[in-house]
């Protein structure tokens, strides 16, 4: 990825965000050739000279301080994740033979932290960076089915690339713009990850949907929400979802998803872990017989027991 490139596309894109209006500028009429801030308003707004600005905005931004870091993001109207993003590309440093890293995005997980996935009554499952689906409970990869049919379950590559993501997710251009947006925000945390950029560069070259979301420059960060998936097996499940980032696990994330009580959800998540149950047990059979839970805690992550996200 080219930090400059990325640093000028956010910062024009969020400029274009920005009505005078917005930003508390008199209207003096007349039409404007830009939509959203110019950046001679953008600059006043933050304190700094035109020129100054102009060079941030070019991508010449490694350096600036905090305090003028936080004048344009201020300016801009930037969110606390938009923020955070700026930061990630400021302190970005572009990729030379020196300091390019190997891959950072774990596959794995300890076998504890399996043992605590299995312990949970949730839906859970453990992903990175890059949306891969790396571990999980039984009700985590029966409630995500469809995506753990591909070797490795990857959430990007299912939502953009799966014919059946429009079918699986009640608003499924919602999870196409956020998992565009949650992707931008890794990247600019971790710009050397080539895990992740190669993820970029298969979905940009076969998804125009992922190449019409990435060219927005919205970045988010998967936090809490609401979500309705349309479950093969078991129909509409409106499901809340937490994300718990792992101290002990440098890059990874559960994600659970839970009902409320008495609502048609929580008797879907009924259902779903009965459907696991059943479908473990035909699994169990086709490889053998034998007690499956056993079976089970000999399995890799990258086939995981069984678990936006």
């Amino acid at each position: 990825m080219n930090t400059n490139d990325d640093v000028r596309e956010f910062l024009m894109s969020r400029r274009a965000n920005v009505t005078p209006e917005q930003a508390g500028l008199p209207d003096f009429g007349g039409e404007r050739r830009v939509a959203g801030l110019r950046r001679e308003e953008v600059a006043m707004l933050a304190g700094v000279s035109l020129d100054y600005y102009t060079r941030l905005e070019r991508g010449k931004i490694h350096g600036a301080s905090e305090s003028v870091l936080n004048a344009i993001a201020t300016a801009l109207h930037l969110d606390d994740v938009e923020r955070a993003h700026l930061f990630d590309l400021a302190r970005a440093v572009p990729p030379t033979p020196a300091t390019r890293r190997p891959p950072t995005s774990p596959r794995t997980i300890r076998p504890s932290v399996q043992r605590v996935l299995d312990h949970m009554a949730v839906p859970a499952v453990v992903y990175n960076a890059r949306q891969d689906l790396v571990a999980s409970n039984l009700l985590g990869r029966a409630l995500f089915a469809p995506h753990f049919e591909a070797d490795p379950p990857n959430n990007a590559r299912f939502i953009f690339l799966d014919s059946r993501a429009r079918d699986y997710y009640d608003d499924w251009p919602l999870a196409c713009s956020l998992t565009a947006a949650m992707l931008r925000y890794e990247a600019g945390r971790d710009p050397l990850n080539s895990d992740l950029t190669a993820l970029i560069g298969e979905l940009s070259t076969r998804s125009p949907q992922f190449r019409k979301n990435w060219a927005e420059q919205d970045v988010h960060e998967h936090r809490t929400g609401t979500k309705i998936y349309r479950h093969p097996a078991i129909g509409p499940l409106e499901l809340h979802y937490d994300v718990f980032e792992m101290p002990g696990e440098p890059g990874l994330s559960i994600g659970t998803y839970t009902a409320e009580a008495g609502t048609a959800a929580a008797d879907g998540l009924t259902l779903l872990a009965t459907w696991a149950t059943t479908q473990e047990f035909a699994r169990s059979q086709r490889l053998g017989g034998g007690d499956a839970s056993s079976e089970s805690s000999t399995e890799t992550a990258a086939a995981p027991r069984t678990s936006s996200t």
